[in-house]
């Protein structure tokens, strides 16, 4: 893992960062996506992997469903300043693969702040109605600005933060890039040290049989309990920045040791996706109880995460 570290600041003028999200890194909430750093039409964050795309020219801090959303989570300022311009009333499209927004609202509902200096920042897919500054308010580091939505173009439920100098996107995990990406000594905006991430597990679960990715994403195939007279046991997880060659491991143990373990080399480079590995339950032959089930995602032969979870089988 690269540990970025916001010690130094670029210069004395250049702000300090602080986290805009009510969440916790690598718990509740994980980044998605990176400015792109290649200026060709290639793709690369700013440690020249995979966490971007084309063109993107923000920082996507992405929950992990649809439900967590629900609930409210507030966004708040990355520094100090004037809001300057805002839009709200963009409907969220929460459960819903994809839907319409209006041409020139990719950014859904939104504000822009004014930090002074030639810097300002931008946040977008904010809930329908959760704006809750006006435009020329001042703000600082713990005033809600609204709570993250999905409105705008967007398929997940995540706060879209771009920072700008003079009008020129700034990445805040390498404000002064000596090359477009890879730079261990990448200069860091950010007030606390963050910990990059290439990959990592969003969610897991068990349900009787192999569930809807959609219902995965929307967070609606929460773990439950399975009856022997369901017919299966299905462990599954969802992942982010998956990349071909990857290997995901899941192994499920019962009460009777393992109970099913599969294996499977990941064929192409996803931005999610997910996989699942059960077996068919019998009566007679099927032990009730607590079973625990574990996802490894392993790359270059290298373990890069893991998530585990827990159901109990119930007897008819």
């Amino acid at each position: 893992m690269l540990i970025i570290s916001a010690a130094t600041p670029v210069a004395a003028r250049d702000p300090i960062l602080g986290f805009p999200v009510d969440c916790t890194l690598g718990q509740d909430c994980f980044i998605q996506n990176h400015v792109d750093s290649d200026p060709s039409i290639g793709t690369a964050d700013f440690t020249c992997g995979t966490l971007s795309y084309d063109g993107h020219q923000g920082t996507d801090i992405a929950l992990i469903s649809d439900v967590e959303a629900i609930k409210g989570v507030s966004v708040t300022p990355i520094s100090p300043g004037v809001v300057r311009r805002l839009r709200d009333g963009v409907e969220d499209q929460f459960f819903a693969a994809s839907a319409p927004h209006p041409d020139g609202q990719d950014c859904g509902n939104g504000v822009v702040i004014d930090h002074g200096g030639g810097w300002e920042s931008q946040y977008c897919h904010l809930r329908n109605r959760s704006i809750a500054v006006e435009i020329g308010q001042r703000v600082g580091l713990q005033t809600t600005l609204g709570q993250i939505g999905m409105s705008g173009r967007t398929k997940f439920p995540h706060l879209h933060v771009s920072l700008r100098k003079d009008g020129r996107v700034v990445d805040p995990f390498n404000a002064v890039p000596l090359n477009y990406c890879g730079d261990e000594d990448a200069k860091s905006l950010w007030a606390d040290k963050i910990t990059y991430r290439p990959s990592g597990f969003v969610n897991a679960g068990f349900s009787p049989q192999i569930p809807d990715y959609d219902e995965v994403k929307w967070g609606k195939a929460a773990p439950q309990p399975v009856g022997i007279d369901d017919g299966a046991l299905v462990f599954w997880a969802q992942i982010f920045g998956a990349q071909a060659g990857d290997v995901m491991q899941l192994v499920i143990h019962g009460p009777n040791g393992v109970f099913i373990e599969h294996e499977e080399t990941l064929d192409s480079t996803q931005a999610r996706a997910m996989r699942a590995a059960g077996r068919r339950l019998h009566e007679g032959n099927t032990q009730p109880g607590h079973y625990h089930g574990k996802a490894i995602l392993t790359r270059n032969a290298r373990e890069i995460g893991s998530i585990s979870a827990t159901t109990t089988l119930t007897a008819p």
